[in-house]
């Protein structure tokens, strides 16, 4: 009699995180519009940013818009403040926003399930593929606008916001931060692209969900809403890297925003896991879209930044706009005492420093008929000064155009020797004065 022995079969062993990984970026890198946003990344910043260091008309208009001529870091920080406007969340959502919407497009999620066997593993495999692609274009940023403004300019010292200026080293430390904060709001677009792509399917409106969800929140942000309810909105944390360049630096709402974007980025891309492990892939007709699904996804979003809001006000010192006359008054004070100094040295005057001045100032917002709070066009404030050994008070007009998030341009109106001309004569010939327009920075939540 013989035994029969039956054949050995070899259990099925699901792939592995890595390869599906890999197959995730490149299929991204295969797609012609990645390719030429990573090209655009790697050599437009380097390029604008060396052509228009040398353009007598500078972006003034952009926080470190009118140092691009004095150092290379300024370059970097104007190509930031343009990509925190509208270029992040914009190239958030050619990659992220796209990710899980191509294949219901394609119709290939058949195909990839049969490939993969496990919604879970290509969820975590797009997630990070798209996350690698949006983290390289960051850094490519970065890279080139860096490269392009140390070629075109060097490596010299930088004005801060206060007036103060950073050292090449200390500079480059702080541009390098300054890049790496700006990745969590970063992040939290990141996952909102993801959660649109699987909510929407193939629709298009969702590669467009990070874009429009910026834009609305730039536009809240422009008003003069509470302290509180700005610090709620990832987008903020686009804005407070300003107080990096303060001395001492007002990090507050730096690490807020920080805070309050990664906490985003975590609860969109846990809704968008949930949803997309509830979907049905049987029904081919079936791209996950429907009311019941939008609202899903909004109503946790919307709840958050209740949440937030309502932690924020209990935590926080924050009271109205954050915007306030003392602080408005103490700021300018601080970065002209720093400015006037440094006009000394470019005009060969006696060295003057920074306490020997003794710098105030008082500012009124709009007449005595208007709260001096509040950001606006309408401030006007007079900056006086006493130097060593002199009896007279020197005095200066500034009107101030103070923007919601705390930053504020100051624009001189005379002496005319002083701040009421855009040049001052030095001994090698003309060069800008420092003190004719200074950009300043008042920290939200600091005390009056």
């Amino acid at each position: 009699m013989t035994a029969t022995v039956a054949p050995t079969v070899e259990p099925i062993r699901a792939p592995l995180l890595l390869p599906g990984y890999r197959f995730e970026v490149v299929k991204l890198l295969a797609q012609g519009r990645i390719r030429c946003v990573l090209l655009v990344c790697l050599v437009v910043p380097a390029g604008f940013v060396a052509v228009i260091s040398q353009q007598s008309a500078l972006p003034t208009d952009t926080v470190f818009g009118r140092w691009m001529h004095t150092t290379g870091w300024a370059g970097s920080l104007v190509v930031l403040a343009f990509a925190c406007s509208w270029g992040l969340p914009l190239l958030v959502s050619l990659v992220a926003g796209d990710v899980f919407a191509v294949e219901d497009r394609l119709g290939t999620w058949r195909h990839l399930l049969v490939a993969v066997r496990s919604p879970r593993r290509i969820f975590v495999a797009k997630a990070l593929a798209s996350l690698t692609i949006i983290v390289v274009l960051v850094v490519l940023l970065m890279g080139s606008s860096i490269v392009g403004g140390l070629a075109a300019v060097g490596n010299h010292p930088l004005v801060g916001l206060d007036g103060h200026s950073l050292a090449p080293a200390a500079a480059a430390r702080t541009v390098l931060l300054t890049w790496l904060c700006v990745l969590a709001p970063t992040l939290a677009f990141a996952a909102v692209g993801l959660l649109g792509s699987v909510v929407l399917g193939r629709s298009p409106m969702g590669l467009l969900v990070p874009a429009v969800l910026a834009l609305a929140m730039n536009l809240v942000l422009m008003l003069p809403v509470p302290v509180v309810v700005r610090l709620a909105l990832p987008s903020d944390a686009f804005l407070a890297w300003r107080g990096l360049y303060t001395d001492p630096a007002h990090i507050g709402p730096l690490l807020i925003g920080v805070l309050v974007s990664l906490v985003w980025a975590a609860v969109a891309t846990g809704l968008a896991y949930v949803l997309f492990l509830r979907r049905d892939f049987t029904d081919l007709s079936n791209d996950g879209a429907g009311r019941r699904t939008l609202v899903a996804a909004a109503l946790p979003l919307a709840v958050l930044v209740g949440v937030t809001t309502l932690v924020l006000s209990t935590v926080t010192p924050a009271s109205g706009t954050g915007i306030e006359k003392g602080k408005l008054e103490r700021s300018l004070a601080t970065a002209f005492a720093h400015l006037y100094v440094l006009q000394t040295q470019q005009m060969h005057r006696p060295s003057v420093t920074e306490t020997q001045l003794a710098t105030s100032a008082t500012c009124d917002k709009a007449g005595s008929r208007v709260d001096d709070r509040g950001p606006g066009n309408d401030w006007r404030c007079v900056v006086t000064w006493r130097l060593p050994g002199a009896t007279a008070t020197g005095s200066a007009i500034y009107q101030l155009d103070v923007a919601a998030e705390g930053r504020y341009v100051a624009d001189g109106d005379g002496p005319k020797e002083v701040n009421g001309y855009f040049q001052v004569r030095t001994a090698i010939g003309d060069a800008p004065n420092p003190l004719w327009q200074l950009d300043g920075y008042v920290d939200l939540l600091g005390h009056l």
